[in-house]
């Protein structure tokens, strides 16, 4: 997967500012895709110069002009292509793994410290997502959302989003409790020795 699907995901939300599209990136698509707004700026433009979006200037009284952009029918046929063909499969690629794979060898301390931190982002991600959520909902319970809404990709991709967080949650209880377990271990033995 390429930013330019990102993007054009994105845009079926409807005409944007680079601006706004890095506030949607960073509240709906970072769960499944990062982007910093240097690259997102960049993309915008190789994707109007290849005619999958339009982009168009607005003035702004004491504020300069921004550009919007949006789906043109070349983006949306290149988005049912997109769509239409099997993805690759995913590879986990987090050096908090290599970090945790190398602990015994190493600063298991400083390894036990960064899982406590992913665990502490994770729960700040699922706050996000709760309050996205919730604003995606609007009253309405989930199924009933699911049936009305005009598009649910978002709701579904918020959804994996929040089961990824709970599972690093539950994987960094588990290696918590492992390390703490082998550490008070370690100490045993060694007050033993002593």
């Amino acid at each position: 997967m390429s930013l330019k699907h990102a993007v054009l995901a994105a845009l079926l939300e409807g005409e944007a500012s680079g601006y706004d599209l890095a506030k949607l990136f960073d509240v709906s698509v970072a769960n499944v895709w990062a982007a910093t707004p240097q690259q997102l700026y960049r993309e915008l433009d190789r994707l109007a110069e290849a005619g999958l979006i339009a982009a168009r200037v607005v003035e702004q009284e004491r504020r300069p002009n921004k550009r919007v952009f949006s789906l043109t029918e070349p983006g949306l046929r290149d988005l049912a292509v997109y769509t239409s063909a099997p993805p690759r499969p995913s590879a986990i690629r987090d050096e908090l793994l290599v970090q945790v794979q190398a602990c015994d060898g190493g600063d298991t301390v400083a390894v036990r410290s960064f899982v406590a931190q992913r665990m502490e982002t994770a729960r700040a991600k699922l706050a996000r997502y709760d309050r996205l959520r919730d604003w995606m909902l609007n009253g309405r319970d989930e199924e009933c959302y699911l049936d009305e809404a005009e598009r649910v990709g978002p709701y579904l991709t918020l959804m994996r989003g929040r089961y990824f967080e709970e599972e690093n949650l539950r994987w960094g209880e588990q290696a918590l409790a492992v390390l703490d377990r082998r550490a008070a271990a370690r100490s045993a033995v060694t007050a033993g020795q002593g």
